[in-house]
């Protein structure tokens, strides 16, 4: 008897353990009440042969140009926790599906469907964009999320919790003290921007978000060692500050100068795991602007997915102090998914593009690993010493060594690409381009059958103009 009871035990005390670890593999939170949601789709999540869960599905805006006007559309997203594997349907509530895409594309993840419901399963955490019949404007945003290691303790004097629910303030803005951390539960919807100002020591963490008619979402001026993580909001800036980390942070804005993550006069900038769908540049380097002073160096953003309704989801350079030069420097973006690009204005096009003015030195730039969507109008690439006094008061100093390496891009609308300096004195130096892909096509320098009198560039309908040295294609 006493051996049966002994074996009951052991059974008990291995099977509650596996039974608890099963359960934490799959986190969802329900919406709370008051929340703004999109009926357009129905999402359902579950852990393989187990139970179907039901996520909410947020109402979120993003902005379309269409035939020069700009318009905001009404799209979806949701959002969970998990580890493993898990099973994911979506059911389209407007109609018949004909096609869908769950992009990035890169990715490979197949699908299914099946009347009018899309499922497809996810062995990774991934930010995904849902598109049923071509339409990118009403789309499901899902962000399959790690789980979330970090548990609050309530009781912790520097924690500033936000439960499930919405909270909201007077002004609308609420100052972060140094040392603080703001966790924002699963279900939370703040209601107003979280300021990071002139402190240290500031994590901003969890699961929920900062609601989409909140300009600004998360502001990070002249503070150091701050971390956010996790959370949607509509925007995210650091500016005079140094050691910043933003990770898995999701930014969808639909207004007018609508950036996603701006850099200004920071250094040591780490974007890891990002999602910006922006109404202006999803991602910047800039000098001094906006009351920030000096350079930037050690920026880096990888692992991430970009989308520009509108401007570039890569720009670097444009302001800086021309009284007093600065530099931009040891700037990285390493595995990176962009999902479309749409500007008209040819100023302003360039999927990854480096614009130097006032007087900035731009160099020590790495593009690496980055996969280029068939976006919608624009250039692939754009490396210019320009003076546009709509933004600069004098044109760059320069820009040097840039690496473009294993660049792939897949589609039909890239406009030419420019790569041009300024004059005698302001040049573009140094440009490599290591393994470029376009539409399944190796461009280097030593192609088998190319023309003599043929540029290399010409076969990748790159522009390389006046005061531009050293231009390399290489496999």
């Amino acid at each position: 008897m006493k051996r049966k009871l002994l074996t009951l035990l052991l059974l008990v005390a291995l099977i509650i353990p596996l039974q608890t670890y099963a359960k934490d593999k799959l986190v969802t939170a329900p919406a709370p009440k008051g929340a703004m949601l999109n009926d357009d789709f129905t999402i359902k999540v579950r852990q393989p042969g187990l139970q179907w869960h039901e996520i909410p599905s947020y109402l979120i805006k993003v902005q379309a140009v269409k035939e020069l006007k700009r318009t905001v559309e009404n799209a979806s997203a949701a959002y969970f926790d998990f580890e493993g594997e898990v099973e994911i349907s979506v059911t389209y509530n407007k109609g018949a599906i004909n096609s869908a895409k769950v992009r990035p594309l890169s990715y490979g993840i197949a699908h299914r469907i099946e009347g009018n419901t899309i499922t497809f399963r996810l062995d990774r955490p991934r930010n995904l964009s849902i598109e049923v019949n071509g339409d990118i404007y009403h789309n499901l945003h899902l962000f399959a999320n790690p789980i979330d290691k970090y548990i609050p303790d309530l009781k912790d004097p520097d924690l500033i919790y936000f439960a499930p629910g919405i909270h909201e303030i007077a002004n609308e803005e609420l100052k972060i003290p140094s040392g603080k951390t703001v966790y924002l539960a699963g279900g939370a919807i703040l209601k107003f921007r979280l300021a990071v100002d002139s402190v240290e020591n500031v994590k901003i963490l969890g699961r929920g978000m900062i609601c989409h008619t909140i300009k600004g979402g998360v502001k990070i001026s002249n503070s150091k060692n701050i971390l956010v993580e996790g959370i949607i909001l509509t925007q995210c800036s650091a500016g005079g500050s140094d050691g910043v980390t933003i990770r898995n942070v999701k930014s969808i804005s639909y207004y007018s100068w609508g950036d996603g993550m701006n850099v200004f006069a920071s250094n040591n900038v780490l974007h890891d795991g990002v999602f910006c769908r922006n109404s202006d540049d999803c991602t910047t380097v800039y000098g001094t602007r906006k009351g920030y002073e000096g350079g930037c160096k050690n920026i880096t953003m990888q692992n991430s997915v970009l989308w520009a309704d509108v401007a570039h989801p890569i720009f670097i350079g444009i302001h800086g102090n021309a009284g007093n030069p600065e530099i931009l420097e040891n700037l990285n973006y390493i595995n990176i998914d962009i999902l479309d690009h749409r500007e008209t204005q040819i100023d302003y096009q360039g999927c990854m593009a480096i614009n130097a003015g006032d007087n900035n030195l731009i160099r020590k730039v790495r593009f690496e690993n980055i996969r280029v969507e068939n976006f919608r109008e624009g250039q692939l690439v754009n490396v210019r010493i320009f003076y546009n006094p709509k933004y600069c008061k004098a044109p760059g100093r320069g820009i040097e060594d840039v690496l473009f390496k294993g660049i792939t891009y897949t589609g039909d609308n890239a406009e030419i690409s420019i790569i041009a300096g300024y004059d005698e004195n302001r040049k573009v130096k140094n440009i490599r381009f290591e393994n470029l892909n376009i539409n399944g096509q190796l461009i280097y320098d030593d192609m088998p059958g190319k023309p003599g009198f043929y540029k290399t560039a010409d076969l990748a309908r790159f522009f390389v103009g006046e005061h531009v040295e050293n231009v390399t294609f290489s496999k």
